[in-house]
């Protein structure tokens, strides 16, 4: 009777440890799922902006967008080791209740065992003859059912221990499995939480890095900008010395052979030289900020190409105008003029009279920012700047 009392107070204590466990594990179990969900919706998005940033570093881009895309970087890989952090807490939250219902566990197995092992010591100081001798002892028959129930029942509580002690260290077992497996998941979250630090360390290091050349890039481009700022205003200034000059000739001054440029040229000139247009005529935005005005467009083509004039004119001016390096400026009359730039050299001395499609020069500019190409303008009357795509030869 006593056995059957101990028996039923360790069954209800286990239910109500049990029943005490259950429901903080779930909702611990399921706020770690959550979290991992998050955090690899926050680990898809960091890839997208990784791929974004590989395509800006493929191409021209504005910084400020690569910029952004870097603190975006940021800001995901800290939002993952938020997650991270919160990972590990609920794993050593479920790693310390894990811990404690192993220990009890382990507790009542030691327990049942001695209980078991006083039974088997009791059983084997009785001897195998033991049930035998208590039949045969009966005085009655009512003694003889009196003691075949009271073996019958010691029979039953001595098979429910030893199951007691089978199912407790099967848990025990199980219990010491998913200990170490959530101790090989904090581990791996510990490390995955190092790597992302790093991570968070380089792209900082990434950002820093980054706007202090755009710092540098800025201030060159600063530089590039006001020199060239000085140098078209000393071409306008040529130009106009130029534009007086052929006024006050007037009549005296020779027409260009020809004819001269006129608005029925447009769309029939030829190309000074093959090649693809390296930049256009117009505003164009830098990469780090700045606005630069072209007033002529790029032609890109080998060093040393031969450059043709566009139309019958004459050399009004021969010289390196600083940005625009090696320069010949034709008059065509009419108040028109075209300027070819970035010359590795000039085949024509100044006031030399020149036919249509004449070589004048090669082409040079193989230390600029574009490499080889001429650098072509037209202007019209009042040195204004004029669109070179619309007066040459459209290209199929």
């Amino acid at each position: 009777m006593a056995h059957s009392v101990s028996r039923a107070l360790w069954a209800i204590a286990g239910l109500v440890i049990l029943g005490a466990g259950t429901l903080p594990a779930q909702e611990t179990q399921a706020e770690l799922e959550r979290s991992r969900q998050r955090l690899e919706q926050i680990r898809r998005e960091r890839e997208q902006l990784q791929q974004q940033q590989s395509r800006l570093r493929g191409q021209v881009t504005d910084v400020g967008a690569e910029l952004r895309n870097l603190e975006r970087q940021r800001e995901a890989t800290n939002r993952l080791v938020n997650e991270i952090e919160r990972q590990i807490g609920g794993l050593g939250s479920q790693l310390e209740r894990s811990s404690a219902e192993l220990a009890l566990a382990q507790d009542n197995l030691i327990e049942r065992r001695a209980v078991l092992q006083r039974r088997l010591s009791d059983i084997y100081k009785r001897g195998p003859l033991y049930t035998f001798q208590v039949l045969l002892a009966a005085e009655s028959f009512g003694d003889l059912l009196t003691r075949y129930k009271y073996l019958y029942l010691t029979s039953r509580q001595d098979k429910a221990l030893v199951g007691d002690v089978e199912r407790l260290t099967g848990r025990v077992r199980a219990q010491r499995n998913d200990l170490l497996g959530i101790q090989s998941e904090l581990d791996r979250r510990r490390m995955e939480r190092e790597a992302e630090l790093e991570r968070y360390a380089n792209l900082a290091q990434q950002r820093t890095s980054r706007l202090r050349d755009l710092q540098r890039t800025t201030t060159q481009t600063q530089q590039r900008l006001t020199a060239l700022e000085r140098d078209e205003a000393r071409l306008n200034d040529l130009l106009a010395s130029l534009e007086r000059a052929r006024r006050a000739a007037g009549a005296n001054r020779a027409a260009p052979v020809g004819g001269g440029l006129t608005t029925a040229d447009l769309g029939r000139l030829d190309w000074p030289v093959d090649g693809n247009v390296v930049f256009q005529f117009g505003r164009e935005s830098l990469p780090t900020g700045g606005v630069i005005i072209r007033n002529g467009i790029g032609i890109g083509a080998p060093t040393g190409t031969a450059v043709k004039a566009v139309e019958a004119g004459s050399i009004v001016l021969r010289q390196n105008l600083g940005t625009y390096g090696l320069t010949l400026i034709v008059e065509h009359g009419n108040g028109y003029y075209s300027l070819y730039a970035q010359l590795a050299s000039a085949a024509v001395p100044i006031g030399a009279t020149i036919t249509r499609g004449q070589v004048i020069g090669t082409v040079g500019g193989q230390g600029s920012d574009h490499g080889p190409h001429l650098y072509f303008e037209i202007r019209g009357q009042n040195q204004i700047a004029l669109d070179p795509t619309a007066w040459l030869r459209g290209r199929r």
